[in-house]
């Protein structure tokens, strides 16, 4: 059984995942198709599975690829992180907006992004391990970087230094220089 919120930005989902514990430790499904269908209504189909480690104070994004658009499925295995979605739909009443959340491989939650956002995360704990799943598959010459610290989307990033990032990252493009979604 999955529970599903939707966060201020409606399309973007917060999964609760039932997970079974004794005094061996816990059980998962990490993902089933049908109990993802069931509980939010998308009949997606996932073609590839991602996974990345980072240290503490790392931000990774906020990417996205235009013109093979990502829906992700978000989950962290080890640690803690702020993760961010950022919405670049013209015609969605939130484009512009963002909104973020805390994963953390205690709180067994996942998040659903849909195609048409950009996305990125900051790591708080010591290390972390984030798994995706991911509803395209990876095309390096589509991919677009979103500036961490855009003014004109105004994520407050639950950081209090410079966040450690890629050269790419550090490249990123401001929400007025990049390619919107229809």
């Amino acid at each position: 059984m999955v529970k599903v919120q939707p966060l201020a930005i409606a399309d973007v989902l917060l999964l609760e995942l039932q997970v079974f514990r004794d005094q061996r430790g816990f059980f998962l499904e990490s993902y089933n198709q049908r109990a993802f269908m069931a509980a939010t209504g998308l009949a997606v189909t996932f073609v590839q599975d991602n996974h990345s480690a980072s240290q503490q104070g790392v931000l990774r994004g906020l990417h996205y690829q235009h013109q093979h658009p990502q829906g992700k499925l978000i989950r962290v295995i080890e640690g803690k992180i702020f993760d961010v979605a950022v919405d670049l739909r013209r015609s969605s009443p939130t484009c512009g907006q963002w909104v973020g959340t805390w994963l953390s491989a205690e709180n067994f939650q996942q998040l659903w992004i849909p195609p048409g956002f950009a996305h990125g995360f900051w790591v708080q704990s010591a290390t972390a391990q984030v798994l995706y799943k991911t509803t395209d598959y990876y095309h390096p010459g589509d991919e677009h970087t979103l500036l961490w610290n855009d003014p004109t989307v105004g994520i407050q990033w639950p950081i209090d230094s410079e966040p450690l990032l890629s050269a790419k990252d550090q490249q990123g493009k401001s929400f007025n220089e990049l390619p919107l979604f229809a």
